[in-house]
């Protein structure tokens, strides 16, 4: 008995170390790039699709074991406050805008061939009482 709970610590050990080391070797920031997507509103009782325009921002200050990080875009004079939920092979990354409204940007492992990881951005929000949201595609490099 003393033998199984000493190899069962000693494996609890070593996955906590590996789960360490990666998560110290994740990039502490990203520059996002999203080229491509849809956008809907919700006007006259239907739903209207169009193309959105592209985005570009950065998550910087990303701290993994507090699950925080921060989004930097020029439009904006301070960085907004993110929370990050860990996924197998990806970090989801929730921002809660002032309004209440969410956005959630998931940063994938990185493509070996490009050196850049796949990207999902996702908005929900809301235009005078209306739905308004958008999803895009792209990519995010390491900083």
């Amino acid at each position: 008995m003393r033998h199984a709970a000493l190899l069962c610590l000693g494996l609890t050990l070593v996955a906590f170390s590996v789960g360490q080391a990666r998560a110290d070797d994740e990039p502490k920031g990203y520059v996002c790039s999203f080229a491509i997507g849809n956008s809907w509103s919700y006007e006259n009782g239907a739903f209207k699709t169009a193309a959105p325009a592209p985005l570009e921002f950065e998550i910087r200050d990303i701290d993994l074991e507090r699950q925080s990080a921060h989004l930097v875009t020029d439009s904006r004079e301070k960085p907004g406050t993110l929370k990050i939920v860990r996924a197998i092979n990806a970090n989801h990354f929730l921002e809660v805008v002032n309004e209440g409204f969410l956005n959630v940007t998931t940063i994938y492992g990185m493509d070996t061939a490009t050196g850049s990881h796949p990207a999902v951005h996702s908005r929900h929000l809301g235009l005078m009482g209306e739905p308004l949201f958008a999803q895009y595609a792209g990519t995010c490099t390491a900083k």
